[in-house]
């Protein structure tokens, strides 16, 4: 199947990584590449075999997940990295957007959650594991103030179809503008905001009402 998901899994743990295999292996749009127990093997398993996602844990021998997703997220056409973690802290999940990451899960999530993040991530949207979200939010509440003439209208369309999934030249299409446009209102709306990247400035935005995160599968 040409459409199929490529996966790399990273996970120190044999069982948890053959648990997973498992259970991606049920759904016949996802294919999973290879494994890694440690983190210097995820990111040369990741520049070798160039899967479409990694599904990283954060604790990972002699090099931890959040180091791991920076360095493959670096890499040129590098993948998408989805956490799955044992950790629900509002440092780890920052940390790991911060990164690049593009979703947070708990690996209490169902089976069907994480197919459904999976796919969701592939698309471009952020996830966030129910509970997760709403502590992020909550931190972002805190540490924010609601300053709702902060972004432009513009510069919030650019968001909310950034939060959609959408793509640089999607959202360009869409709104009838350039592609280095687009570029330029994220460049304006991180430094509003304080962020470095996509998935920290819709949290962010979400955060203080403007917009809406989408949601995937049951939320716990």
């Amino acid at each position: 199947m040409k459409d199929r998901i490529r996966l790399l899994l990273a996970e120190d743990h044999a069982l948890v990584r053959e648990g997973t295999r498992e259970i991606l292996e049920r759904d016949p749009s996802l294919r999973v590449l290879g494994e890694a127990a440690d983190g210097p093997t995820a990111i040369a398993l990741a520049e070798e075999l160039r899967p479409d996602m990694v599904l990283v844990d954060l604790d990972l021998p002699i090099l931890n997940g959040i180091e791991v997703i920076r360095r493959i997220r670096s890499q040129p056409e590098g993948p998408l990295a989805l956490v799955l973690s044992a950790y629900d802290d509002e440092d780890y999940v920052m940390a790991a957007l911060s990164a690049g990451a593009t979703g947070y899960l708990l690996k209490t999530a169902h089976a069907d959650e994480l197919i459904s993040a999976i796919h969701a991530a592939a698309r471009g949207e952020t996830v966030l594991q129910g509970s997760v979200g709403r502590a992020l939010v909550a931190r972002a509440q805190h540490l924010s103030g609601q300053q709702h003439g902060l972004l432009s209208e513009r510069e919030l369309e650019v968001l909310r179809l950034a939060a959609q999934g959408a793509h640089t030249k999607q959202i360009a299409a869409r709104l009838s503008v350039s592609s280095r446009t687009v570029e330029g209102h994220l460049t304006t709306i991180f430094n509003k905001l304080g962020v470095s990247s996509r998935t920290e400035a819709v949290i962010s935005a979400a955060a203080r009402g403007w917009i809406d995160l989408p949601r995937h599968g049951p939320q716990t």
